[in-house]
């Protein structure tokens, strides 16, 4: 009499994945696939914030050091696939990301957050880099808010002339501030209210900031609306990317339907 054999399961491993952060789509992702076993997820940051939000999974902090650093590292750590939830403005890191993966051949997911577009109301004028938005404030004094990242402060050192507020998570350090800047410590997102009321109360004219696009920092340009209030946008820069998906979500369904990683460069 013939024995019947049940089908063998076999369990399938963790699949190995990257998520390259530093916004908050990575930190929505993290905290997506924490307690998903179907995934074993390492959070990368770039290591520019001092004291970044703690993460639910493994994180890793600092850059790779290059493009082929970082296949190394996908190769040795046996990535399976790669979310690349950096900043609009990070674009070395993304052009890394894609080089990274074409020759290590591990899936690539980009998410890309629509910019920001004026509306009615909207005072904007685009300008290449904050060097560009330093000179377009104009030889005439006047009160600035810089809504920038730290590494970006020391452009306007070339034109002392103008009161600055400026922005940022961190203290700037090594960085050739101009002479008069008050330097506000804070961490997104900010209400219309709040930011409404400090535009008001520090008599602001000009806003320089980028177009991160998103809603956690949105309220400072639907306050320099309201207000009036001059912006200098610095544009976006070209990104390279591999699969667009628009939210930590999306990235969460392309995950769940990757290609398998190829052999090719391994």
């Amino acid at each position: 009499m013939d024995s019947q054999r049940e089908p063998v399961q076999v369990a399938r491993s963790a699949m190995r994945i990257l998520i390259l952060g530093g916004t908050i789509e990575a930190s929505e992702l993290a905290k997506l696939v924490a307690d998903d076993k179907r995934f074993d997820a390492t959070l990368s940051l770039a290591g520019r914030t001092m004291k970044p939000r703690p993460q639910p999974i493994a994180t890793r902090s600092g850059g790779f050091g290059g493009a082929e650093a970082l296949a190394r590292w996908l190769r040795d750590e046996k990535i399976e696939a790669v979310v690349d939830a950096t900043h609009p403005y990070a674009d070395k890191m993304s052009a890394n990301a894609v080089f990274a993966c074409g020759q290590t051949g591990v899936p690539l997911a980009s998410i890309v957050r629509p910019p920001w577009t004026a509306v009615p109301g909207d005072t904007w004028q685009s300008v290449a880099d904050a060097d560009a938005a330093a000179h377009a404030i104009g030889t005439r004094p006047h009160r600035v808010f810089l809504s920038l990242g730290r590494q970006e402060l020391g452009a306007f050192a070339a034109a002392p002339q103008h009161h600055y507020l400026g922005r940022s998570v961190d203290e700037p350090r090594c960085v050739a501030l101009p002479p008069d800047i008050r330097m506000l410590l804070a961490r997104g997102p900010f209400t219309i209210d709040a930011e409404t009321r400090l535009l008001r109360d520090e008599k602001i004219e000009v806003l320089v900031s980028k177009n991160s696009g998103g809603t956690a920092i949105y309220a400072k340009i639907a306050a320099a609306r309201t207000l009036g209030i001059r912006v200098l946008m610095i544009a976006r820069p070209d990104k390279a990317t591999g699969h667009p998906v628009a939210s930590a979500q999306e990235a969460i369904d392309w995950l769940h339907h990757a290609p398998p990683r190829s052999l090719r460069g391994v």
